[in-house]
């Protein structure tokens, strides 16, 4: 986990009481405190349906675009979050190699000039099948080395060193424990805060696609988080019990959850409750507002009206 210096910094921008450290046990029998709320989207536009301040905005960027982060960030004002994509221009280890470097130094010195919080959430969803870098096909079947969990883990591991920075020498040392080529300079250290997002289940469902399985070490994840949806008037509540308990030093997010095509209130009720009950979120991120998409509100009366009882309070 970061420094306690940039945990103090967290809690004096987001007003988040963060759990650092220990069980789950005695902090999740309380209720929890104030979750930052953000958004995937026009967050005014969101704001307009639900009285939310969304206070992070969420945002995807390609391996092939590292020119448009600096604009990017400055667009998700006030606390960034990038989802990052490979976009097939390189694998897990081709990253885990260097060979992914220039978009890394590139995203460094964005978040570094930025000069503030950002969350940078890696290959997200990498237990998905319909993800790039996942290691597995739809049918189970391997994609080989390069996609190997084994490279991906590697290669999370360098995006968190490089994208929070520091001296050559100490992020060499580092690298060179994992096996990886270091870096020529020093970086700035930037306010990365990095979020490690697998799904609660894989897809395939096979214990070798299991969110563990893609898991780099504490070291190298700031926050965990999953993504749930309500599909069918379902969602796979029980995975995401089952991934909040198994990191019980590290804070939670739902990094995206929404409704998929339906209006179902007790989905959004649920999850206020979730919260409210499990101390360590940190943060959820509804997606998206995008104007007449599958997930948008605007066509989900009851589903809103939930939200802007039951969620919107959670957050400041």
């Amino acid at each position: 986990m970061r420094s306690a210096a940039l945990i103090t910094l967290l809690v004096a921008l987001a007003g988040v009481s963060l759990v650092v450290g220990g069980g789950a046990g005695a902090a999740d029998s309380a209720e929890a405190s104030r979750t930052q709320l953000g958004i995937l989207g026009d967050a005014q536009r969101f704001a307009q349906l639900t009285g939310q301040r969304s206070f992070i905005r969420h945002s995807f960027i390609g391996w092939h675009q590292p020119q448009s982060i600096p604009k990017l960030l400055d667009h998700l004002r006030p606390v960034p979050m990038l989802a990052i994509k490979t976009s097939g221009v390189v694998s897990p280890l081709d990253i885990a190699r260097g060979r992914g470097d220039a978009f890394l130094l590139e995203l460094n010195r964005a978040v570094a000039e930025f000069g503030a919080l950002v969350y940078v959430r890696p290959m997200p969803e990498m237990n998905g099948h319909w993800n790039e870098y996942s290691a597995f096909n739809r049918d189970g079947s391997s994609r080989g080395a390069r996609y190997s969990t084994a490279a991906f883990r590697k290669a999370f591991a360098r995006i968190a060193l490089l994208a929070r920075g520091g001296p050559a020498r100490k992020l060499n040392a580092k690298l060179r424990r994992l096996g990886q080529p270091g870096v020529a300079d020093d970086l700035p250290v930037a306010q990365a805060r990095i979020v490690w997002n697998p799904q609660g289940y894989g897809s395939p469902d096979i214990p070798a696609n299991s969110a563990q399985a893609y898991f780099p070490g504490n070291e190298y994840v700031d926050v965990v988080a999953n993504d749930l949806y309500d599909q069918g008037f379902n969602a796979a509540w029980d995975a995401n019990e089952k991934l909040y308990a198994a990191h019980p030093g590290k804070p939670f997010a739902m990094a995206e959850w929404g409704l998929w095509g339906i209006d179902d209130p007790v989905f959004v009720e649920r999850m206020a409750a979730f919260v409210k009950s499990h101390a360590r979120i940190e943060f959820l991120a509804y997606f998206n507002s995008k104007p007449g998409s599958i997930w948008d509100l605007s066509s989900k009366p009851r589903s809103r009206a939930a939200y802007r009882r039951v969620i919107t309070p959670l957050g400041r």
